[in-house]
């Protein structure tokens, strides 16, 4: 079964290559006619602006729109949502049902983009020189794109999986996420119960000097918190300073915060993360990485891997980090009081008291108050599965010959914790590559790469019949 499965996935590579193909085919036409379409919806989606005030339902409603046209039946397919303007789209793809669903999601809303900050409107796709621009063409509309138009060309190919597959497309994952999925978890969970849940807005392919080296699976993400720092004083007259300054206090605190680190803590992701990309380093880089993946972990190595990367020091523990500051009330009296924030990136498993305990030690001086003012709901670590793990190195393996695979825990934050939360597993899946040294989400002139784009359908396409037929045992 692999083998001829392997067979396919080579034969769908030649297809895929730039060579011209004779249009006699059956095969080619229907390639052509797939990526038109992926297209076409990409191209829908970019011209709708979706940013903050904007709301997502008029996407919505055009992907639903889509869907109906394509032959699916309006009861599969729901929008739903807290407001008219804000409105989510999800839609179900029915299987033989003889195991739970899979639910895909995606999230429709981007983050603002002024039209003088551009090189051109950001809300008109445009394609030039082998790339798409427009805002939302990595984050995320390609993947909203390639999932709404895989849906179509299942449904056109009559295919009959095992499970059900479900499609969430919501909003205000930019905004923070009072819609969108917690919205669905809180109000339609029905709508969206599933055994494990693919996010593509996880994960996916890094570029470096033009050769893809890495196809990211994300199991797990680091938990967002905000804790506030204050010195307070009676202040007074500048004229008559005294050692005990508001500002000096904090700049002390602040100091101290500086040079301290949280201690070194891994778990099965980051393990298999730093196990799988010595695959691709050489020397010190790559013997540190089998050290730290290794139990006991080696601290030596931890640490040296830790102040050659910030991605790697932030793989390995909690992580610090002063982000705001303001004090003083005139420029010719005593400060009264000083003010800072302090953004921290829990590790899956951390907690706030830790985190707490440690901050007050590390400041360790009883005039300067310590608060948490924002502290996320954590999700906890999905476990790897070795259906997605084996999907995911296969297809991989017959797109891309020679790129390494790994789990990894995303340092920022996604849709997907909410899930967690509610006890569903969520992996970060994308078949999409970008270049890190050119990353243009939430900036300006946002693009993705034509072939890039094509690839990632294609991917998509091939992990979702997989998941969803168990090809993979």
């Amino acid at each position: 079964m692999k083998l001829f499965a392997a067979s396919c996935f080579t034969l769908a590579i030649f297809l895929y290559t730039e060579v011209a193909f004779s249009q006699t085919t059956g095969i080619s036409q229907a390639r052509n006619a797939n990526q038109e379409l992926a297209r076409d919806i990409f191209r829908e989606l970019i011209e709708i602006n979706t940013t903050v005030n904007m709301g997502c339902t008029k996407a919505a409603e055009a992907m639903a729109a889509r869907l109906r046209s394509a032959g699916f039946p309006e009861n599969d397919i729901i929008l739903a949502g807290p407001q008219p303007q804000h409105m989510n789209l999800v839609v179900r793809y029915h299987g033989k049902g003889t195991k739970p669903p899979i639910l895909f999601i995606g999230h429709l809303d981007v983050v603002e983009a002024l039209r003088q900050d551009w090189s051109f409107d950001p809300f008109t796709f445009r394609e030039i020189d082998g790339y798409f621009y427009g805002r939302g063409t990595t984050d995320m509309k390609d993947e909203d794109a390639d999932m709404i138009s895989i849906l179509i060309r299942l449904r056109q190919e009559k295919f009959l999986p095992e499970r059900d597959i479900i499609v969430a497309l919501t909003e205000d994952e930019e905004g923070g996420n009072a819609n969108g999925v917690r919205w669905l978890l809180e109000n339609r969970n029905d709508l969206i119960k599933a055994e494990y849940c693919i996010n593509p807005d996880g994960g996916g392919g890094d570029i470096k000097n033009g050769r893809e080296m890495i196809m990211a699976i994300q199991t797990s993400e680091k938990v967002y918190a905000d804790f506030t720092l204050e010195t307070h004083n009676k202040g007074g007259h500048s004229s008559l300073p005294v050692k005990d300054n508001a500002i000096y206090q904090m700049a002390e605190a602040l100091t101290r915060l500086s040079g301290c680190d949280f201690p070194i803590s891994l778990n099965e992701t980051t393990r298999m993360f730093f196990q799988r990309s010595a695959q691709i380093e050489t020397g010190q880089v790559k013997a540190d990485m089998l050290a730290v993946s290794a139990l006991p972990v080696d601290t030596s190595a931890a640490n040296r891997l830790a102040k050659s990367a910030p991605n790697y020091n932030s793989q390995m523990r909690t992580t610090c980090v002063a982000t705001r500051i303001s004090g003083g009330h005139a420029n010719n009296a005593l400060p009264q009081s000083v003010t800072a924030n302090i953004n921290c990136r829990l590790l899956p498993d951390d907690n706030i008291d830790h985190v707490t305990a440690v901050l007050k030690n590390i400041i360790d001086d009883p005039r300067v108050e310590l608060a948490c003012t924002n502290a996320a709901v954590p999700g906890p670590l999905s476990p790897m599965r070795k259906d997605v793990l084996d999907a995911v190195d296969n297809i991989t393996a017959s797109m891309w010959p020679g790129v390494v695979v790994t789990p990894v825990m995303a340092t920022g934050a996604t849709d997907g914790r909410h899930l967690r939360s509610a006890g569903i597993p969520v992996y970060g899946v994308s078949g999409m590559f970008g270049d890190v040294d050119d990353v243009r989400a939430h900036g300006k002139d946002e693009r993705i790469g034509v072939k890039e784009f094509y690839n990632g359908v294609e991917f998509m396409y091939r992990l979702m019949k997989t998941l969803s037929s168990d090809r993979i045992k």
